[in-house]
């Protein structure tokens, strides 16, 4: 693994965007040093732990050569019980479906948690915090940025792996620790409620967002009503699909999806759209330069033929038809629960000048005219 971008743990400043916070809870503190050394004593492992990344969510160290410590953010995911099932279900059936595969999906890996000394997913320490290990995956690394179509290509391949591991694992047996995460109908109640409301005083001043989010509706709800309607079959996925979540062997070869807070029920279009959305847009989300805000369509390509060569076969014929919308839906969505918060009072998204959500939500609805022009 590179010690530059070690597992998919240094996310650049915006990684936010696909995460959920709580609104109107206070952060935790950081993990002083004593308190780390004293969960250590819970798990059967031993070493220095050293702070990794810079992540926004959850606090992470490695320990010794060969382990990967990290406190969950409770207030990001109060249900850590629930996610902690979650994860052992999904990478012990992954890992399952790995032993018995061939070719290169032999070659795939999971994660793989450390349970405490007495056999839970996770420890408690005095403080408060919760916390869990896993095996560190060494040899592997991760991109920020997808620097060519060949590195979009392998690493949609990976994504395709992890929904065809998960084909016959009964969706039923997954929490969802984020209820209605993606559902774009309930974020646009949410969004109407915020410009009602107005409560900062700053609708008029993005008339012309809000205007072109509500002229999109109908079309943006087509994939979450077919869901509602039973027209798509509900399915475990990541959805958190950015691209820094494949793990990357030396060849540049995906092996790995990481970062399975997130996993949950959903529709196929939450992964597909959510890797289109990040890893074929020509800029990041906080870019306020609209004229470099665009798509890079060698990389729709590359996404598409790579996820399809995978999971061509088991995907319903309603789910393919489906699939071309998925980018401009993911944007969409972004661009929705940007202004939401814009027009709130900045209360979710962590920001780093006034009118930042402002920046990202009409940097989103560009990828969304670019998307919905392919």
């Amino acid at each position: 693994m590179e010690a530059g971008n070690p597992q998919g743990l240094r996310k650049p400043a915006y990684s936010l965007s696909c995460k959920h916070r709580a609104g109107g809870t206070q952060p935790q503190k950081r993990p002083t040093f004593a308190s780390v050394q004293d969960i250590l004593q819970q798990f059967s492992i031993s070493g220095s732990a050293v702070p990794l990344g810079s992540g926004h969510i959850n606090d992470s160290y490695r320990v010794g050569e060969g382990y990967l410590l990290q406190r969950i953010n409770h207030n990001v995911f109060p249900n850590v019980g629930g996610l902690m099932r979650n994860i052992d279900l999904v990478t012990g059936h992954i890992r399952s479906k790995i032993a018995t595969a061939e070719g290169e999906a032999a070659t795939q890996q999971t994660l793989t948690i450390i349970p405490t000394k007495t056999g839970s997913l996770f420890a408690q320490s005095e403080d408060g915090n919760y916390w869990r290990t896993y095996e560190y995956l060494t040899g592997l690394r991760s991109h920020d940025l997808l620097e060519t179509p060949e590195q979009a290509y392998a690493g949609a391949r990976s994504y395709g792996y992890f929904l065809r591991f998960l084909d016959d694992l009964p969706a039923e047996q997954i929490t969802d620790v984020i209820p209605n995460f993606h559902n774009i109908i309930s974020r646009l109640k949410a969004f109407e409620l915020a410009v009602g409301a107005d409560a900062v005083g700053r609708a008029r001043g993005c008339k012309k967002d809000i205007a072109y989010v509500r002229s999109l509706a109908d079309r943006m709800t087509v994939i979450q009503r077919a869901w509602q309607a039973g027209k798509l079959r509900t399915r475990i996925t990541h959805n958190d699909t950015k691209f820094n979540n494949v793990m990357f062997d030396a060849e540049g070869r995906g092996r790995c999806v990481v970062d399975l807070d997130t996993v949950m029920r959903g529709v196929v279009h939450f992964d597909f759209g959510d890797a289109i959305r990040t890893g074929a847009a020509t800029a990041n989300e906080d870019e306020a330069d609209l004229q470099i805000v665009g798509v890079d369509r060698e990389k729709v390509r590359a996404i598409t033929e790579g996820y399809l060569s995978i999971t061509h076969d088991f995907l319903t014929p309603e789910e393919r038809q489906l699939l071309p919308r998925s980018g401009e839906l993911l944007a969409y969505l972004m661009a929705v629960r940007f202004l939401t918060d814009y027009l709130m009072g900045d209360k979710y998204y962590k920001i780093a000048y006034p009118n930042h959500n402002l920046v990202r939500g009409r940097n989103q609805l560009r990828l969304v005219r670019e998307l919905v022009g392919l």
